[in-house]
């Protein structure tokens, strides 16, 4: 086992060593965001290439020599993640695309055989989507209802009062062993304990656990397990669930097609294959696979105990360091176990901060973080999700303070400060002005600067203007749009939003459609204007969706 030294361990990643500097300023990358996903080491990468320029060929049905070869590296890995998570049996590792269609499988196939009217599931709040919708989709379906688990103060399931959910109607109870927000590992041991008590069936989410301390499914006793390959430095689109082989047996199907039969006939049955192949109808990812070996390897090869330490360092020097900032705001007490931190910036929008951060290379992720129900019980609309891995630094950490308050202390500063746009009297000229103004400046962070001034023209709806009617679906923030029209066919529009991204490029936007007729707003090509100002190679693709939702909440309104 070699001991985990933090520089050389960095060095095994590609992507984090460079820049994303391209043809603009150089500019460091701080990728932040590894909750979301984890970034790749050299030796999975080279894998995935390998087996495709070496290996590859599909699995366990051909008698040829490649077909072998693939089957067994594609079989070595199913008895990795076995040895890896102490499965007692590699029929207990059934491979899926990731964590959700894990959960999909286990609901859509042991839901629908054990779930009757009147059952009960019990989800905890701070659940991932992926951990609630598809309970909800078999619940509608078999009669069965959904209870609750609240949390504590810290962001743990509250164990005393999930004890009292727990009934003898109680026949599935999911939870994550780490919420992908709060980062807090939940009392598992307890809610399995319990659960097995009424003989209830758990289901635990481990996708945040497994890249971050070691996991013994036999130890737990859970009955199902289901983690993701891509948030351990393994490929994306490779899934694990881990299920106790009787359970598994006795579930129907989830899927048919290839490899998951033994005979298909039109005058007989049809008869399925055994596990774990029952689970596992056509070609699966046979490349991500094989390359999960290599990431599953490669993390074992370092001592667990020194990355667990230096990943605890990262935490609490992150969390004192963000502590120090007056405008962050956590959303739960105490600092978390894993190191993922989220917190909120008061009196600024959740979005505006990722964007700004992100025009100076730092990838942090903002949003509900595919967890509403837990924003809900929050009472806040999303918060900001700073997630780190053992390849990250304390310089970097340094950076992000730093660059986040400069980002505050502009806000501040500006104030004061002479917009670099003068006001735009003409409407016919106004996209003329803006491309010629972004047309001299060449980083992403100066137009992102630009974009936040110009911002701070938009003249604000009035309030009782922005309901339902006036919303604009399809963008990530809340944002409206009104229009009028004159006795000559000209359009006149108002827009507002709850981001300050959002409200410059509003200006944008409406400076090319404003004061025109409906058929000069028809013709307008956009696509054009957007690409000579640069612009939305930069947005985020949520971000961008959400700007071409404007173009087309104006384009019905001229209708």
């Amino acid at each position: 086992m070699k001991p985990f030294e933090p520089k050389q361990f960095r060095q095994h990643f590609p992507l984090v060593v460079s820049t994303n500097s391209k043809n603009e300023k150089l500019m460091p990358l701080v990728y932040f965001d590894n909750g979301a996903t984890t970034q790749k080491p050299d030796c999975v990468i080279d894998n995935y290439q390998y087996f495709y320029q070496n290996i590859n060929a599909n699995v366990h049905r051909a008698s040829h020599l490649l077909s072998t070869k693939a089957t067994t590296a594609y079989e070595h890995t199913r008895e990795s993640v076995k040895s890896f998570i102490n499965a007692k049996s590699n029929k207990e590792i059934i491979w899926t695309k990731g964590t959700t269609e894990s959960i999909n499988l286990i609901a859509a196939s042991l839901g629908k055989q054990i779930l009757n009217a009147g059952d009960e599931i019990i989800l905890a709040v701070s659940e991932h989507h992926a951990n609630v919708v598809p309970w909800q989709l078999i619940a509608e379906q078999t009669g069965a209802k959904i209870k609750v688990a609240i949390l504590d103060a810290t962001g743990k399931l509250d164990i005393n009062e999930f004890n009292k959910l727990v009934t003898n109607k109680t026949k599935i109870v999911c939870c994550a062993h780490v919420s992908n927000v709060l980062a807090k590992i939940n009392p598992i041991n307890e809610i399995i304990k319990k659960a097995k008590s009424v003989g209830a069936i758990t289901v635990i989410d481990g996708a945040q656990a497994v890249a971050h301390f070691s996991v013994d499914v036999q130890a737990l006793d859970c009955d199902f397990y289901v983690f993701s390959a891509h948030k351990m430095y393994g490929p994306t689109g490779v899934g694990v669930l881990y299920g106790k082989q009787a359970l598994l047996e006795a579930m129907p199907p989830y899927q048919s097609g290839g490899e998951m039969i033994k005979v298909v006939s039109f005058k007989e049955q049809t008869t399925f294959n055994s596990l774990p192949f029952k689970f596992e109808a056509g070609t699966p990812n046979i490349a991500g696979v094989v390359a999960y070996a290599k990431a599953i390897s490669f993390i074992r090869q370092f001592d667990s105990a020194e990355i667990t330490d230096y990943e605890q360092q990262l935490t609490h020097y992150c969390y004192q360091a963000l502590n120090k900032v007056f405008e962050v705001e956590f959303i739960v007490d105490e600092m978390p176990d894993i190191p993922v931190i989220t917190f909120i910036i008061k009196g600024h929008h959740n979005h505006d901060i990722a964007t700004s951060l992100d025009s100076f290379g730092i990838a942090i992720r903002s949003g509900h973080h595919c967890a509403m129900p837990l924003m809900e019980y929050l009472n806040i609309s999303g918060c900001l999700r700073v997630s780190m891995a053992p390849y990250n630094t304390f310089a970097e950490i340094d950076y992000l303070i730093e660059c986040l308050n400069k980002i505050l202390n502009q806000e501040h500063d500006s104030l004061q400060e002479e917009l670099s746009f003068q006001c735009i009297e003409s409407n016919e000229a106004a996209s003329v002005v803006i491309i010629d103004k972004f047309s001299k400046v060449k980083s992403w962070d100066s137009r992102h600067r630009e974009i936040m001034l110009l911002g701070k023209q938009l003249n604000r709806l009035d309030k009782n203007l922005r309901d339902e009617q006036t919303l604009i679906s399809g963008c990530e923030s809340l944002a409206w749009l009104v229009s009028s029209k004159n006795s000559q066919g000209v359009f006149n529009f108002q827009a507002d939003s709850d981001a300050k991204i959002i409200r410059g490029l509003l200006v944008i936007v409406l400076a090319a459609y404003d004061g025109k007729t409906a058929e000069k707003i028809q013709l307008f090509n956009i696509e054009a204007y957007f690409e000579s100002l640069g612009l939305m190679q930069h947005l985020s693709p949520s971000r961008g969706n959400g700007v071409l939702a404007i173009v087309d909440k104006i384009k019905s309104l001229t209708l």
